[in-house]
């Protein structure tokens, strides 16, 4: 790829990353868009974007079409392209795909921010719709040359919410470190992932791989570079990236993959006749038959239904008991082609994309799910949530950085530590489950109303900073960093944020490690994978 061999520009400690100059900065049929213009022709037609409320130096593109809308005959089908030559004024986000949204219970010592926080990260407020495949641009004003992109994947345990979140807003990333930045809808639930016999399976994640192929055919006329583009996602986010590696090892499109807690080690997908029970149940309820009926006929019925009498019978599929967390059952499933059966096999023998990887998960992620635990009516011992962490987070991230390394792709591996006031939901949450994404993205404040304290301000920039750097140069940019490869026996883990300090601290990784080689090949099953 063309990007491997450009020059990339020295890079100091909290400074924006500077895109590579270009010897021909608008090669193609797109040259006459100005990126700094708000008004952008795409392969789809023409897209009217607006300055972002909070970042005005921004060109916000809210509620892009990538695909056809996947209703009526295309409901539970494979993504269809979308041709259009209709002018798109895009300055508010498009429908989210069906969605339920979670909320916990108050608790004993809940903080003030404890809402906003939840309602943020597993609330959707926007209207919903099938007709939802749609994603947003953030593009800073004023500069000729082509910048890196960073294109995100929500996540959700694949059933819940979606690209908009204050959580997930790009004006501030996109505005302090020139990168363009864009977040995505794909299908979630039984829309995404039915399990419906016959048809193309792990629809949703056709999605997610669509939307990188518009990004790559249209984000130069937006000022970003086609062979720069770094997929990265948190918990069914980080999940789906890793899963991408596999299913599109040969042709990955993208320049980098950053995955945030959750890997393809971290989950346990579906078996084919576990996705078909649950499509069977949900069918029947709706009186359009089950195991016994002719397949594409229950499939014709359910295409006929109302999405939303749709939705609610998939919500009465039980769901799946675990020691930790009940979890929902409309989720990837094995089909060998998009979702595989033996990832540890394929991690070891080297069978995803040859592109640099980067992984991080947070120092105590259980603190997000003893919420959901509690929630459950479920109490378990501190024994078991360490267990859930080792075994959901940790090891297998350890574990892709190790093969990875292991087969020449350049691999970094991070641990967030940070515990910030603004962002703590109860005493002791620690630095839990979603809590790095605003670090990312540059939004705590907007989250909560309440302000970043001077070091959570210059942790976040540190932060962003490297994650541009590495989609600036996914091979050198956090070397120049100073973040050295992964080696499991060498002080290589990147430590962010410890004792609340911008100092990076770098850790052996089997100080976390340690416990792995415990939980192999025990039957115990403590939550299924990442939410």
């Amino acid at each position: 790829m063309a990007w491997a061999s450009r020059l990339v520009q020295s890079l100091a400690i909290l400074a924006v990353t500077i895109p590579p100059t270009l010897s021909n900065p608008c090669p193609g049929s797109n040259c006459s868009n100005n990126p700094a213009s708000n008004s952008v022709k795409t392969t789809n037609g023409q897209i009217i974007g607006h300055p972002g409320p909070r970042f005005p130096d921004v060109n916000e593109f809210l509620g892009v079409p990538y695909a056809s809308a996947p209703i009526g005959d295309l409901r539970f089908a494979a993504p269809v392209n979308l041709h259009s030559s209709k002018t798109v004024v895009a300055n508010h986000y498009g429908p989210n795909c069906p969605t339920s949204s979670d909320a916990f219970p108050p608790i004993l010592g809940m903080t003030p921010q404890e809402p906003k926080i939840m309602s943020g990260f597993l609330t959707v407020n926007g209207t919903q719709s099938e007709d939802c495949l749609y994603l947003n641009i953030w593009a800073k004003s004023g500069s000729s040359k082509l910048k890196p992109v960073l294109l995100w994947i929500h996540g959700g345990r694949f059933v819940i919410t979606s690209a908009e979140s204050p959580f997930y807003d790009g004006q501030a990333l996109a505005s302090k470190h020139d990168v363009i930045v864009v977040t995505i809808n794909y299908r979630l639930n039984i829309f995404g992932f039915s399990g419906a016999p016959g048809l193309p399976q792990n629809v949703g994640l056709l999605d997610q791989r669509m939307a990188v192929e518009w990004v790559h055919r249209n984000i130069q006329a937006f000022g970003g570079d086609p062979d720069r583009i770094t997929i990265f996602g948190s918990s069914a986010g980080g999940t789906s990236v890793d899963l991408y590696s596999y299913a599109w090892a040969r042709d990955p499109i993208v320049s980098g993959i950053i995955s945030h807690s959750g890997t393809a080690l971290s989950y346990k997908p579906n078996t084919p006749e576990q996705s078909s029970n649950a499509f069977f149940s949900a069918s029947k309820s709706l009186g359009c038959g089950g195991h016994t009926e002719k397949p594409e006929q229950v499939v014709q019925c359910m295409r006929q239904k109302p999405f939303e009498d749709l939705f609610n019978a998939s919500l009465n599929v039980p769901l799946v008991q675990t020691i930790t967390i009940p979890e929902p059952v409309f989720h990837p499933v094995v089909d060998e082609i998009t979702v595989f059966s033996d990832y540890a096999k394929r991690s070891s023998e080297g069978k995803f994309a040859r592109v640099p990887f980067l992984v991080t998960c947070n120092n105590n992620e259980a603190g997000f799910y003893r919420l959901a635990a509690y929630a459950s009516n479920i109490t378990v011992s501190n024994q078991t949530w360490n267990e859930f962490n080792l075994a959901a987070f940790t090891c297998p991230s350890g574990r892709a950085a190790r093969d990875r390394v292991a087969h020449g792709v350049p691999a970094w591996q991070a641990r967030y530590f940070g515990d910030w006031e603004n962002l703590r939901i109860y005493p002791g949450s620690g630095t839990y489950h979603g809590s790095d994404i605003p670090m990312i993205f540059g939004n705590a404040e907007k989250i909560t109303g309440l302000p970043d304290s001077d070091p959570e301000k210059k942790v976040s920039r540190y932060m962003a900073s490297a994650w541009v750097a590495f989609a600036t140069d996914p091979y050198n940019g956090l070397k120049k960093f100073g973040w050295p490869q992964y080696n499991s026996h060498e002080k290589t883990l990147v430590g962010l944020a410890y004792d609340n300090k911008l100092d990076v601290q770098f850790f052996d990784p089997q100080e976390f490690d340690s416990g792995c080689a415990e939980l192999e090949g025990r039957s115990l099953i403590v939550g299924n994978g990442a939410i």
